[in-house]
């Protein structure tokens, strides 16, 4: 099942960058490039740097600069993740080219690379709330509190693993088919953004 395989990676991903736990710390990918196996660890490598750097920029006593430069960090990082979703719904856009839909066949609210893209989330936020749940500097309501919420992210991410799945095995069945939406973001392009535009 592919979201065996991606929650096995994702956590792979995880449990490599907090080796170090440093942002800017080099992604040590060692699936060969062209794989769906590269593209999903690419994604989540992104996704835990962002996270981190989302913690950094929400500090009360940030520099106001400082904060705009990791503003502008996570915009470009937002980029990244965008790509590579679209890169990996090309991926099953390839895959799967030569089923032919049935009559009735339906399209999905989201596409395969979106379900994986918040299984990806999902998995750093079980991480993160694990660590939570582990502290001894905290109260013990703390850390019932935060059991009680990963028992919520655990289950959240059996039925999105499972969904994902169905999605899958329907697409190969030709019960659903792909209709890929690239997102078209336009805050970083300078032809679209009227911030960007009209400083020329």
């Amino acid at each position: 099942m592919i979201s065996k395989l991606c929650n096995k990676i994702f956590q792979d991903a995880i449990n490599d960058y907090h080796i170090h736990n440093n942002i800017d710390q080099a992604i040590q990918n060692s699936y060969r490039t062209g794989t769906l196996e590269h593209l999903l660890y690419l994604k989540c490598w992104i996704d835990t740097v962002q996270w981190h750097m989302e913690d950094v920029v929400r500090n009360p006593d940030i520099d106001p600069v400082e904060g705009l430069q990791w503003k502008r960090r996570i915009d470009t990082s937002n980029q990244e993740r965008t790509d590579v979703v679209e890169y990996i719904d090309s991926y099953f856009l390839e895959e799967y080219k030569d089923v032919v839909p049935l009559s009735n066949a339906k399209i999905n609210s989201e596409s395969p690379a979106w379900v994986v893209d918040r299984l990806s989330i999902l998995a750093l936020k079980v991480f993160h709330m694990k660590e939570e749940t582990q502290r001894d500097n905290v109260s013990e309501e703390h850390i019932q509190n935060c059991s009680d919420k990963l028992r919520i992210l655990l289950n959240q991410q059996t039925d999105l693993s499972n969904s994902l799945d169905e999605l899958i095995t329907d697409i190969e069945n030709g019960v659903k088919y792909m209709k890929v939406y690239k997102q078209m973001k336009m805050y970083n392009d300078p032809a679209l953004n009227p911030v960007l535009y009209n400083t020329k």
